[in-house]
Formats: structure tokens, C-alpha cells, sequence
């Protein structure tokens, strides 16, 4: 399995890490299975965080026909306009539309061969850009509202497995989101054991469509 993780202007770092080092580790478990690499729609180059100047190197170029993952995190700054210089998450998530991320996104959900997967308000940016209407996916819980409004079903779930789309809700959701995908592309014993060397007990559920539908309580 190979993972692309996609960084942008103003990217949420924690989005980016913590699945980083939870893929690299399950690399490194199952003997060489699991490759990762920052990436860019514009290729490398260093691409600026939402979070203290923090920056990241992309090291190639987002590959929509490359099998495996791509996975999109979030950005990070202030929830609403603040009238500092400091861009609110919104503006940067609504920044992605006008780069040539949008059409690569686009054309790596229409490969049969690749997983698309985001952590936080990474969702928000496959939304906003028409990519996953009518599919079932999970954002940080402030966007929820607003993923519902694209034709998304939001689910207010920790990690929602929609076959080729999974989704991870607020932040450190992605841990759990990359264990999820070790567990389900990889194999439970490598996910376990990663789990174990990083002293995470993953949360919640992973939801999915499948079996009955839940009666009112």
C-alpha cells in the first residue's frame, strides 16, 4: 500500500504527522507493505502549515493514477476572520479551489484502484469541490453542518469507512483513521502492533453502511 499524504497552504500539521508516522511505522512492521510521501499539487516544494510558520517539504507530485491512498488533512488557523493577517480555516480550505488540487482529487476517486482518505476539514475540501456528494463521510464536528449543506450525509462518527472514502473527524482522529487502514488494507496483527508501540487505544467505532439501520431510542 502506498499513501500519499497531500499538503497545501496552511495545512493542519497534526493532520499530516500523526498519519505519517502511523503509516511509516506500518511499514516498517510489515516488512516493507506500507510506503508513504508527502506530496503537492504543484510538486515539491516546501509548503507553509496554518500553525507557527511550521513548515513541511513535499517531496513529488500528487499521482491520481498511483494505487494505494491519498489522504487530505485539514488546515488549521482561527475558526472565523479574526482581522489579523492570520487566514481563518475556512479561507484556507476555500483556497484549495483555485489550485489544481481540486481536478486531481477528482481524477484519483474515479481511479478504481485508489482509497481517498482525509482527516478533519480535509472532507471539507473534497466537499466544497463537488467530490463526494451523496457519500457518507465525518469532519470535525464545527463543519459538520456545513459538509451536510454540500449533499454530503455528515456522520458524527470518529472514523466512517464509505468503501473508497474514509474519513476522519476532528484532529487526532488521525491516528485512528491510519490504524483503520493498516487494520483493513494491511492486517490487524501490523495495526496492533503499532497501536502498541505508540501507546494509542483507538476510540470509537469505525461506522459504516452496513447491516440494520439503528430504531429510534
Amino acid at each position: 500500500m502506498h499513501v500519499q499524504i497531500v499538503l497545501f497552504d496552511g495545512f493542519d500539521p497534526l493532520d499530516v504527522v500523526a498519519p505519517f508516522e502511523v503509516l511509516h511505522a506500518g511499514g516498517a512492521a510489515s516488512g516493507g507493505a506500507v510506503g508513504v510521501e508527502l506530496v503537492s499539487a504543484e510538486g515539491p516544494r516546501e509548503v507553509g502549515s496554518g500553525t507557527g510558520g511550521l513548515t513541511l517539504r513535499a517531496t513529488g507530485t500528487l499521482d491520481p493514477a498511483r494505487a494505494g491512498v491519498v489522504l487530505v488533512p485539514g488546515a488549521s488557523g482561527p475558526v472565523e476572520e479574526s482581522g489579523t493577517a492570520e487566514p481563518a480555516i475556512p479561507v484556507l480550505l476555500g483556497r484549495t479551489l483555485d489550485t489544481a488540487l481540486p481536478a486531481l482529487l477528482g481524477a484519483a476517486m474515479g481511479n478504481p484502484e485508489v482509497t481517498v482518505a482525509t482527516v478533519c476539514g480535509g472532507s471539507l475540501v473534497l466537499a466544497v469541490a463537488g467530490l463526494i456528494e451523496g457519500r457518507h463521510a465525518t469532519t470535525h464536528h464545527m463543519g459538520l453542518d456545513l459538509l451536510d449543506a454540500t449533499g454530503t450525509h455528515a456522520v458524527r462518527a470518529r472514523v466512517v469507512d464509505d468503501g473508497a472514502l474514509v474519513t476522519g473527524a476532528g484532529v487526532t482522529s488521525g491516528l485512528d483513521l491510519a490504524l483503520h487502514l493498516l487494520e483493513r488494507e494491511v492486517g490487524p496483527q501490523v495495526a496492533h502492533a503499532v497501536q502498541e508501540l505508540f501507546a494509542h487505544e483507538r476510540r470509537g467505532t469505525v461506522w459504516r453502511a452496513e447491516g440494520p439501520a439503528p430504531v429510534a431510542f
